[in-house]
């Protein structure tokens, strides 16, 4: 098969490294990918959010199946112009994706099918949602409704804090976004990824992950895209498993068709648990980053079948094949991130770093310049290792770190401390 993987990051060359391991995959082209990318697949120049463009390349270059990788592109209807054409995609419609794109949107879905989340309120102007502060109080949850890049959501430990979090949103911080401001409840427990895949009826679980979204270790400082991230989350027991699955997943997935719009793809609910009930948080519509480095490290070849499957509405028949493993991912970010940050430091070591399945560094912003890898954006590498135990994937993760010269880089040294 002809395989076009649309978006350039970190997840994107975990999910194109499990493809080639398939032996279905006869040609593998990524766009935009990036410089670890360009080792193992072809590379392309895409607008990949614009539908005509990419079944346009479908077409001349006789793709068979379409992942896509990204938020965005999901949002603005890609997937729905590809299965228009004929071409197989895996990705919801923009109209499911706005499990994502509308946080206002997911809890009208969570209320009609009585999925547990935090209590909330949406507005559309910053005076009522500063009155409803005030009744409310601090610590409470105050998101842009829209796509911000996943820097919309603000955790208000004060009131203070909240209303200059409405004020901003409501003041263009995130543009479009944050037209719309959801508040929420602040909700008390532990936080875990959950990843499911669906083809439109069937739902499939294929696995867990806990990442570390602050950028400092002891989980301290701003929040950030992720700084790490390990597989299986211990507190995603076979129990709390199966209530998410029962009491979250299918009731989901069983109001979105029911409004005409079935959910394929990846869902991927970010839950809170306590004392064994898991709630949730948000929903996304694609595979978490740096969650799918981890996943795809423990999945291995299976995950382009099972992809696979999930986009031919064969989802009833497939099975996940777990090894008894983990595995952990740690971010090595461009000093000064998630702030103000330099491009364009070199990057030295990588070349001499096994690539197996059991130790992988996966690209998410890197250039290629003069022969030299290069640091192209804030979240730079993910090193990624697999082991029989947490403790052997961690040692083998931080091991491959010690080799990688990049002075202008940094990362947490702790990544997996609750679980260790």
């Amino acid at each position: 098969m002809n395989i076009l993987i649309l978006g350039g990051g970190g997840r994107e060359h975990a999910l194109a490294w499990a493809a080639m391991q398939n032996p279905k995959c006869d040609k593998l082209i990524v766009a935009p990918g990036n410089a670890g990318i360009a080792g193992i697949a072809e590379c392309a120049n895409l607008d990949i959010n614009e539908g005509a463009a990419v079944v346009n390349f479908c077409d001349e270059n006789a793709i068979d199946f379409v992942i896509i990788g990204p938020e965005a592109p999901l949002a603005a209807g890609v997937a729905d112009r590809l299965r228009e054409a004929g071409i197989l995609v895996f990705g919801p419609s923009a109209a499911a994706a706005r499990l994502e794109a509308s946080k206002g949107f997911t809890k009208e879905i969570c209320d009609a099918a009585q999925v547990p989340t935090a209590a909330w309120a949406r507005f559309t102007d910053a005076q009522s949602a500063r009155a409803y502060l005030r009744e409310k109080g601090a610590p409470i949850v105050v998101k842009a409704d829209g796509l911000a890049a996943g820097k919309g959501v603000v955790v208000a430990e004060t009131l203070a804090q909240a209303e200059a979090a409405v004020d901003d949103m409501f003041g263009g911080a995130f543009g479009a976004a944050g037209a719309e401001v959801v508040i929420e409840e602040f909700m008390t427990g532990e936080e875990a990824s959950f990843f499911v895949l669906c083809d439109g009826e069937a739902a499939l679980p294929i696995g867990t992950a806990q990442d570390h979204k602050r950028v400092g270790e002891g989980d301290t400082g701003p929040n950030t895209g992720g700084m790490g991230a390990y597989s299986p989350a211990p507190v995603m027991t076979p129990e709390v498993t199966a209530r998410a699955l029962e009491e979250i997943v299918k009731p989901t997935l069983r109001e979105m068709a029911r409004r005409g719009t079935p959910y394929q793809g990846v869902l991927y609910p970010g839950l809170m648990i306590e004392d064994g009930a898991p709630r949730l948080v948000e929903y996304n519509v694609r595979f978490g980053d740096p969650e799918a480095q981890v996943l795809m490290m423990r999945l291995g070849a299976q995950a382009f079948d099972l992809m696979h499957a999930a986009a031919d509405g064969r989802l009833e028949e497939a099975r996940v094949n777990w090894a008894d493993d983990h595995a952990m991912t740690v971010v090595m970010a461009a000093r000064g991130y998630p702030g103000a940050y330099e491009k364009g430091s070199v990057i030295n070591g990588l070349d001499g770093l096994a690539e197996d399945g059991f130790h992988m560094v996966f690209h998410a912003g890197t250039a290629r310049e003069s022969g030299k890898f290069t640091a192209a954006g804030g979240r730079v590498l993910n090193v990624t290792a697999r082991g029989a135990s947490l403790q052997e994937a961690a040692d083998r993760a931080y091991g491959m770190i010690e080799r990688i010269d990049w002075p202008e880089g940094f990362y947490r040294r702790d990544i997996g401390w609750r679980a260790l």
